[in-house]
């Protein structure tokens, strides 16, 4: 049995074929995903997972070089605004050239989860609790 803080296979997987500057989405439970788009729905309850447990695991095991976040979170939803920033602060040292970007909420679904390779969905119910991340290298 592999040995890794995450555990569900899909999402394991996806993560695993990520390449340099592919871009994923980690999603509240009310982000409208497109048609045809790969989706890793790890909702099971209003609220459960939290979009805040999952960032966190994922941003452990992930480079990333790049973070898009709705700029209406600043205003709608500041607690978890911060949460984020805390949980990028954290883990940014290992990543190179790391940028923060914000983006009009409608911009960010027509741009970076029309683009993305996958969006993995939680339970959370808070607004704007979304992040496009982009794929970085480790060197």
């Amino acid at each position: 049995m592999l040995k890794s803080q995450i555990i569900h296979p899909e999402l394991l997987y996806e993560l695993s074929k990520l390449g340099h500057t592919d871009v994923f989405v980690i999603a509240d439970a009310g982000l409208p995903v497109p048609l045809g788009k790969k989706r890793i729905d790890l909702a099971f309850a209003p609220g459960r997972p939290g979009f805040l447990e999952v960032l966190e695991v994922v941003l452990r095991n992930v480079v990333v070089e790049k973070a898009v976040l709705a700029s209406e979170i600043k205003d709608r939803n500041p607690e978890v605004h911060k949460r984020v920033l805390d949980l990028i602060e954290a883990n940014k040292a290992s990543w190179k050239n790391f940028e923060l970007k914000y983006v009009p909420h409608e911009e960010f679904k027509a741009v970076y989860v029309a683009s993305s390779r996958f969006v993995v969905r939680t339970g959370e119910y808070t607004p704007y609790s979304n992040i496009a991340l982009v794929a970085g290298v480790p060197f």
